[in-house]
């Protein structure tokens, strides 16, 4: 996959960067936890799956301190930090007497996960060449997924045995065991920047704010005229596809758990079936976008969730659902990393951690509220409706990826 004269050093540091990422998906541990947070603390399951929402506006946070932190710093020192903040934060949970500050908690988990996960990518990216980027970033969030995956099945083995605690307790330890691994992959470079792109301003004043949008409105004139709408629509289809990432997390265990009466074991295996069709899916999706072209997986990793959005409401069965996910686990695997790999062929590599971070950013900003109206919609109707409502956001992001945006393969 790689060319030999990366030698034995690129193997290991690569190999420490996948130890590393398939243990920060841990983090779905806590997602079967929901409906016993919910009972626990005399909630309702909407206020509950608030959970998803606070490590969501903490992935926003986070991707606005990895955008500048990487240009500036490198990668190392995200690769160490994140998980050292995550694992305290998880484990702070243990003794929190209150919902309210659990919610806190996994919005620093949701932050350091958001700063751990985009200096990986940067990482991946300067350790393979250029017509490997898409196989590399394909396995990146392919090795993040099963572990994200397999780890609602864990989390909700270790709730039914001990409590929710368990559950972060076990991501806990998943994350301190990552910290040694950012020692082991090598720090990215810092590319030199044009002086239009170094000067940027500091402070908090009016005019320094002005002067920051003004910044950001260049750090997006470095891309190519011709490849700005293609930016713009990666942009908003990321928006969609955490969006849809964010309401399976919240609102599938709570249409599972309480419209279906399934387990918390049931439900930890939804997600597992998802997690072992993405691993199917990790070399056919790299060799896909690095062979073919991005768009072969960018715009059915869209289109079929929003398809699956539609039907899943008339699901009635564990059966039925399990069937469902494991379609719309074909699609997630596309979307390995496609949307970040397409991004990376359009922006400027000075700029790369910005212009990343940019887009995450409009991405979490929208799926950051995708909790609050799913927990209304499911308060209000049932836990079925919310995917209803998501699933034309979808479809209309395949649609402009398809036509919009150009394919940015390079052969």
């Amino acid at each position: 996959m790689f060319h030999p004269a990366l030698g034995n050093p690129t193997v290991r540091a690569l190999g420490a960067l996948y130890a590393g990422t398939f243990l920060s998906g841990a983090w779905a541990m806590v997602i079967p936890t929901i409906p016993v947070l919910a009972t626990q603390f005399g909630v309702s399951a909407g206020a509950a799956a608030q959970i998803v929402t606070a490590f969501a506006i903490g992935k926003f946070i986070g991707t606005v301190v990895a955008g500048v932190l990487l240009d500036r710093m490198g990668t190392r020192v995200a690769l160490v930090s994140g998980p050292l903040l995550a694992c305290a934060a998880a484990l702070a949970v243990l003794w929190a007497p209150w919902l309210s500050l659990i919610l806190l908690l996994a919005l620093l988990i949701g932050g350091a996960d958001s700063l751990w996960g985009t200096a990986r990518e940067v990482a991946g990216i300067d350790l393979a060449h250029r017509n490997q980027r898409g196989r590399v970033i394909s396995s990146l969030h392919g090795v993040y997924t099963i572990g994200a995956a397999f780890s609602p099945f864990i989390g909700g083995w270790l709730t039914d045995m001990f409590g929710f605690e368990a559950a972060f307790a076990g991501y806990a330890v998943a994350s301190a065991i990552s910290v040694p691994f950012g020692f082991l992959v090598p720090d990215s470079p810092v590319p030199p920047a044009p002086e239009k792109v170094k000067n940027a301003s500091r402070g908090w004043s009016p005019a320094s704010i002005t002067r920051r949008l003004s910044t950001l409105k260049n750090l997006y004139h470095e891309i190519q005229p011709n490849l700005r709408a293609t930016y713009r629509a990666l942009a908003f289809a990321t928006l969609a596809n955490q969006s849809q990432r964010v309401i399976v997390q919240s609102m599938l265990p709570l249409y599972a758990g309480y419209y279906l009466q399934l387990t918390p074991t049931q439900v930890g295996m939804l997600f597992t079936i998802s997690g072992m069709i993405v691993f199917v899916m990790i070399i056919p999706a790299g060799f896909l976008m690095d062979r073919v072209g991005r768009k072969w997986c960018t715009v059915p990793s869209t289109g079929i969730p929003g398809l699956i959005f539609l039907v899943i409401p008339m699901a009635s069965s564990f059966t039925q659902l399990g069937i469902l996910v494991g379609v719309a686990g074909v699609a997630q695997g596309l979307s390995l990393g496609s949307l970040a790999t397409s991004t990376y062929d359009v922006v400027p590599s000075h700029v790369r951690g910005r212009l990343q971070a940019l887009r995450r950013t409009i991405a979490e900003m929208g799926s950051s509220v995708a909790p609050l109206i799913g927990g209304y919609l499911a308060n209000a109707f049932n836990p079925g409706t919310p995917f209803l409502v998501y699933a034309p956001l979808l479809l209309l992001s395949a649609t402009l990826l398809a036509i919009v945006g150009k394919e940015t393969l390079e052969r």
